[in-house]
């Protein structure tokens, strides 16, 4: 989509600066010549309304498609990864084993619990909110984008990926990475090549630190570094406190038996 739209306005650029040129030197002004009054022509007004016209809803629908794309729902296999930007950081959610996020209430965010994770859902105890963002080579990511204030922009710019966080309104996108960090790394002759995550919004007085490195690992290597991560709550288990039900009793049993495991 990047390339053809450059290759169309690259040869409008061409074919306007050479006329540009030409005219300006052709029609000068001489003491001999008299400029002709040429007030309106229908049929090339017609013209150079229609070209650009027809080219630029080429453009649009072929935009359409790739947009509808990216923002479909992702392949089953996809891994979830949650991003949710606040002034003036990103925070990141993995689902744990189960594979699936718990819910969110805001009545739930503190100084603790930034993401107002709802603990009474079952599926939130294993979620892992780690301090780096992780994706693996050659599988389908889906990113679910959220803010917790004002508007942000989750912006990849090496993968050419951007995408609103907008507050009440969830957005998404996925993609598959085809080169790790260390491709990158050796691809551009840097060794301290990192893939990054800005915020593309003028969002704040600190809104330069909006900053976050992403890590492209092979598979078996993210992989490693997942079964590295504890669950959010496991060094939280106060959050469980106020669950005085037997699901909070199970819950609180889950994230000891967990402990153990990691041990």
């Amino acid at each position: 989509m990047f390339w053809l739209t450059m290759v169309v306005i690259g040869i409008v650029f061409v074919i306007t600066q050479i006329l540009l040129f030409y005219y300006s030197y052709r029609y000068q002004y001489k003491d001999d010549k008299r400029a002709y009054f040429f007030p309106h022509n229908n049929k090339l007004e017609i013209i150079w309304t229609m070209i650009p016209a027809v080219v630029m809803a080429l453009l649009v629908f072929k935009g359409w498609k790739t947009w509808t794309k990216i923002t479909d729902p992702a392949p089953k296999e996809a891994m979830v990864v949650e991003v949710v930007g606040k002034q003036f950081n990103w925070i990141v959610r993995y689902p744990g084993t189960d594979n699936a996020l718990g819910n969110v209430r805001t009545n739930l965010i503190d100084a603790t619990n930034e993401l107002g994770i709802d603990f009474s859902d079952q599926r939130s105890v294993d979620d892992i909110v780690p301090s780096e963002i992780h994706i693996p080579k050659g599988r389908p990511v889906l990113f679910k984008i959220r803010s917790r204030d004002v508007i942000h922009s989750f912006y990849l710019p090496h993968f050419r990926a951007q995408m609103h966080a907008v507050p009440g309104m969830p957005t998404k996108f996925w993609f598959v990475p085809t080169k790790t960090t260390a491709d990158m790394a050796t691809e551009t002759g840097n060794p301290d090549f990192k893939y990054e995550l800005v915020c593309n919004q003028i969002c704040g007085a600190n809104h330069f630190a909006m900053r976050a490195v992403v890590i492209v690992d092979e598979p078996e290597d993210y992989q490693k570094w997942l079964e590295s991560q504890k669950a959010f709550v496991a060094d939280k288990p106060d959050l469980l406190k106020n669950l005085k039900t037997p699901q909070g009793v199970v819950l609180e049993s889950k994230v000891k038996n967990a402990e153990k495991a990691s041990l």
